[in-house]
């Protein structure tokens, strides 16, 4: 869910830069920067939520 909502104002940020003159593939980069991240959290929150409570992550969460 995070991704989709990253993606969304990402995509608004997008119009946004777009309407003030930044051309539309650096605009782009930016949102992929963004994207990549919540990409990364996302993947990474089971090994947190496992470090942060000292007990494995089920195996739904590997």
């Amino acid at each position: 869910m995070i991704v989709l909502v990253t993606l969304t104002v990402g995509l608004v940020a997008w119009v946004v830069a777009w309407t003030f003159g930044m051309k539309a593939l650096d605009a782009a980069t930016i949102i992929a920067i963004f994207v990549f991240g919540a990409v990364a959290v996302h993947l990474a929150m089971p090994a947190i939520r496992q470090v942060i409570h000292g007990k494995p992550a089920s195996p739904g969460e590997q």
